[in-house]
């Protein structure tokens, strides 16, 4: 399964999101799950965020070697799966592709669906949508020009409904996989544990909480970065 993650500028949320995907797939061996990132509204070329970096190592991603790019069409057709960080952003991929509503959600919406349907394949999320329609907004706001502490919040919203999604996701190709803990000389923690394994679908799972590890060890106070968009 190929996932875009789509939000504004490209250098925070949907970055966020796309590395803390490629984590789930190298720990849970998931080969055929892959992700890529862009912006409605990109800082073409600028690399991540300072302290959105920050967070994606916190939560166990790697954020090198990266670039922003603007949301094309060919991206969203190649995609099985699009998760935007806003109702909004959704939207215009939907004007941008309309053939691709069956497939796009924000994450907040796909997470929610999921969790009250047991949907377990994107047709799934998409055939329980209107039965469970909400009101209201399901967004995670940009962080940009915010605190550490936003960002790191951010960082855990995303991962607390990205992390169980893309596992539920694939539970009927890798029923019997849980998570292990990595080496313990690193000290990091596993980036999710679910009681039970995956037979027990429903439970929400708890993802890592490096960055507020790291707070609580006294770690310094990061000084805001200057914002890129």
């Amino acid at each position: 399964m190929h996932v875009l993650f789509v939000c504004s500028g490209n250098v925070c949320r949907s970055v966020i999101a796309e590395r803390l995907t490629l984590a789930v797939a190298a720990e849970h061996g998931l080969q055929e799950l892959s992700a890529e990132s862009a912006g409605v509204r990109a800082l073409v070329g600028f690399p991540v965020e300072p302290l959105a970096a920050q967070t994606i190592v916190g939560l166990g991603g790697n954020a090198d070697n990266f670039k922003a790019r603007r949301l094309k069409a060919d991206m969203v057709h190649r995609a099985d799966l699009v998760l935007t960080m806003t109702d909004k952003i959704r939207d215009q991929v939907r004007d941008l592709v309309p053939e691709a509503l069956p497939r796009t959600f924000t994450l907040l919406e796909a997470y929610r669906i999921a969790k009250v349907s047991g949907a377990r394949t994107v047709l799934g999320l998409h055939a329980a949508r209107d039965d469970l329609a909400y009101v209201g907004r399901e967004n995670i706001a940009d962080p940009v020009g915010l605190s550490p502490q936003q960002y790191c919040d951010v960082g855990d919203r995303i991962a607390e409904a990205l992390v169980p999604l893309l596992l539920a996701l694939h539970a009927h190709q890798h029923p019997q996989a849980t998570l292990r803990p990595r080496d313990a000389a690193t000290g990091q923690q596993p980036l999710l544990v679910i009681d039970g394994g995956r037979a027990e679908p429903s439970r929400r799972g708890e993802y890592p909480k490096s960055v507020e590890s790291h707070r609580q060890a006294g770690e310094p106070t990061r000084r805001p970065a200057e914002s890129a968009g």
